[in-house]
C-alpha cells in the first residue's frame, strides 16, 4: 500500500527539497538511506555492470540469536550441565552429527541439509565482543574493527564487485540496515517490491518524471540521490509489470521475512542485476521463555517461521536459480551458555551462522569447535574461533569472484573451511 506523503497538488509549487522530504512514499523514502550517507559518491551510473558471480543474500538475525538452540552441540555434555530446562534433547535433533544436530523446528530446511545446500559454520563471533545491541550491529555491520573504515561492508561489497546497475543493491522488508549499506555505492531500501512508489503517483499525475525533472539539472550532491532513485522506481516498475506467482509450489510465510524473501526471489528471476540483498528477521532476544523444542514455544515457533521462509525462498528459485545465490545468516552476538532463571539466555558471544546455496558444500557444521566446558568459556560465553567475516570472505572469494578481501574485510583472512565450491 502506498502511504501518500504529499498533499500537494500543483508540481510547480515543490521545490526539490520538499520532494526529498515528503514526495516519496514510504516504500521509496528509504531509497535516499544509503545515498545520502558518509561518503557519497557524485559520479553515480546506472546502467547494469558486468558482475558475473553469486546474489549474495544477507539475513540478519537481529536481537542475538542463539546458536546453541538451534545446532545444537548435542554431543558435548557440558551443554546438558549449563541447560538443564531448554537444551535440545539428543532424541530431538535432526540431520548433523554426533556432535551437533540441528533444532527440529528446521525441520522444513532438512531435505537442502540432506542435498547438500545447506550448512552451519558454529562458534563464530566478532572482535572485540560487546554485549550491547546497538554498539554489536554496529560493528558487525560495519565490520571493519581495529580501522578507522566508517563505510557499511555490504556497501564496500558493492563498490568492489563493480556493479552498478539501480538494483545491484536492495534491502527489502521493514528494517532499513543504514550501517550495513552506508558509504558511496547505490542502494535502495524497500518495504517491497509492489509498494516501492512515489506518493501521489498515477497517469494523470506523473511525480517520478516531475522528480527526475527537477533535479536533472541540479548540483550533484542533491540531483544524485534523487536520479538513483528515480532509476530505481523504473527499474523496479517494469519488474512489477508482470505479476508475480512462486514457481515450484513455493509457498512463502504471510510473514515479514516470507516477504522480503519473495521479493528477492522476484529480483533474482527478473534478472533485474540483483548482487547484494539485505533482509531481516527480529524477535531472538530471547532472556525468558525461550522454551523447550516443541510447536507453541518461543524459539521452536521463531525457527519454525524462518525455516519454512528460506525453504519457500529455495523452492522458488529451483535448483537452477539457487545455483548462483548464496545466502548466509549473522547476527550481532550469540546467547550466554547456561539457561537462567526465566529459562532465556542472556546476551553472549559466540554463535552459529546458516549457508544456503547451490554452491555450499552443504550436509554438515564446520566448527573449530572449543568446547563448553566452564575453563574453555570466555567470561560464560561460547568462545568464538572464527571471525563470521573470514565465513563470508571464503564466499566473496568461492562464490562472489573476489580476490583480495582488503577492500571489503580489512586484515581478514578467508576460511579455509572448504564451505563453498569455487564457480
Amino acid at each position: 500500500m502506498t502511504t501518500t506523503a504529499c498533499g500537494c497538488d500543483e508540481i510547480k509549487t515543490l521545490t526539490r527539497r520538499g520532494v526529498l522530504g515528503r514526495g516519496l512514499a514510504a516504500g521509496a523514502a528509504g531509497a535516499l538511506a544509503g545515498l545520502a550517507g558518509e561518503g557519497l559518491s557524485t559520479q553515480l551510473a546506472f546502467a547494469a555492470g558486468t558482475y558475473t558471480g553469486d546474489t549474495l543474500v544477507v539475513l540478519s538475525l537481529r536481537g542475538g540469536f542463539d546458536g546453541l538452540s538451534a545446532i545444537a552441540p548435542i554431543g558435548d555434555a557440558d551443554y546438558y550441565r549449563a541447560r538443564p530446562s531448554i537444551a535440545l534433547p539428543k532424541s530431538q535433533a535432526i540431520g548433523g552429527n554426533a556432535m551437533f544436530g540441528l533444532h527440529p523446528a528446521l525441520a522444513p530446511l532438512l531435505p537442502l541439509w540432506k542435498n547438500g545446500s545447506l550448512a552451519a559454520v558454529h562458534a563464530v563471533g566478532q572482535p572485540n565482543p560487546t554485549r550491547s545491541h546497538f554498539a554489536a550491529m554496529e560493528e558487525m555491520e560495519r565490520a571493519a574493527a581495529g580501522t578507522s573504515v566508517r563505510s557499511g561492508w555490504l556497501d564496500r561489497m558493492l563498490g568492489v564487485s563493480g556493479a552498478t546497475g539501480p538494483l545491484a543493491g536492495v534491502s527489502l522488508g521493514s528494517a532499513m540496515p543504514a550501517r550495513l549499506l552506508a558509504g558511496p555505492a547505490a542502494d535502495i531500501s524497500m518495504p517491497a517490491i509492489d509498494g516501492f512508489t512515489v506518493a501521489g503517483e498515477s497517469a494523470k499525475r506523473p511525480m517520478a518524471a516531475a522528480l527526475r525533472r527537477m533535479y536533472q539539472s541540479a548540483p550533484d550532491q542533491l540531483a544524485a540521490p534523487a536520479l538513483a532513485a528515480h532509476s530505481a522506481l523504473t527499474a523496479t516498475a517494469s519488474v512489477r509489470a508482470t505479476p508475480y506467482t512462486p514457481a515450484n509450489g513455493a509457498v512463502y510465510p504471510k510473514t515479514p521475512l516470507g516477504t522480503a524473501l519473495r521479493d528477492v526471489a522476484r529480483l533474482v528471476k527478473a534478472r533485474a542485476g540483483l548482487v547484494a540483498a539485505a533482509v531481516d528477521s527480529g524477535d531472538w532476544d530471547m532472556h525468558e521463555g525461550l522454551g523447550t523444542a516443541v510447536k507453541g514455544q518461543r524459539m521452536y515457533d521463531n525457527l519454525a517461521a524462518t525455516a519454512n521462509a528460506l525453504a519457500a525462498f529455495a523452492a522458488d528459485l529451483g535448483p537452477d536459480g539457487m545455483a548462483s545465490v548464496t545466502v548466509v545468516t549473522v547476527s550481532e552476538f550469540g546467547r550466554r551458555v547456561a539457561e537462567n532463571a526465566s529459562k532465556g539466555v542472556d546476551h553472549g558471544h559466540g554463535n552459529a551462522m546458516l549457508l544456503l546455496g547451490g554452491g555450499v558444500r552443504g550436509g554438515t557444521v564446520y566448527a573449530n569447535w572449543p568446547g563448553l566446558a566452564p575453563g574453555a568459556l570466555i567470561d560464560g560465553d561460547l568462545a568464538a574461533t572464527t571471525d563470521y567475516r573470514a565465513v563470508i570472505g571464503e564466499i566473496l572469494q568461492k562464490r562472489c569472484g573476489f580476490g583480495s578481501l582488503t577492500d571489503v574485510f580489512p586484515g581478514v583472512t578467508p576460511a579455509s573451511f572448504g564451505l563453498a565450491a569455487a564457480r
